[in-house]
């Protein structure tokens, strides 16, 4: 068989277009592929963000929280102090009172006919 030189340049052309083809065919599919796997990271990225920003608001929660309780314990303590303050206040007028009471008795004669 017999070939030419037109036979010989067609024969590398379809070579060099087969080779192309295929290389394009590659680059398609590893594209897809990056663009498969660029979407994947996007939508853990956003999962990611949306579950920061979950985290925040429950974060602003108990900060809010934590400042209202502090704000009661706060008024608590002063009441509890207000009523130790009023408490000990109602013991010395007690303890006073007693004081006085038993002063009286010790300086009050007993009478005679009592005594029997």
């Amino acid at each position: 068989m017999i070939m030419g030189i037109g036979d010989k340049k067609k024969k590398t052309n379809t070579r060099e277009c087969e080779t192309t083809s295929s290389l394009e065919l590659q680059l398609k599919k590893r594209n897809e592929e990056l663009e498969e796997e660029l979407s994947q990271s996007k939508e853990r990225e956003e999962h990611v963000r949306r579950q920061l920003r979950a985290a925040l608001d429950r974060l602003t929660v108990a900060e809010e929280a934590e400042e209202r309780l502090c704000a009661q314990l706060g008024d608590l303590e002063a009441e509890a102090l207000q009523q130790a303050r009023e408490y000990h206040a109602r013991i010395v007028s007690l303890v006073d009172q007693l004081s006085q009471a038993h002063s009286l008795l010790l300086n009050t004669p007993i009478p005679l006919h009592a005594r029997s």
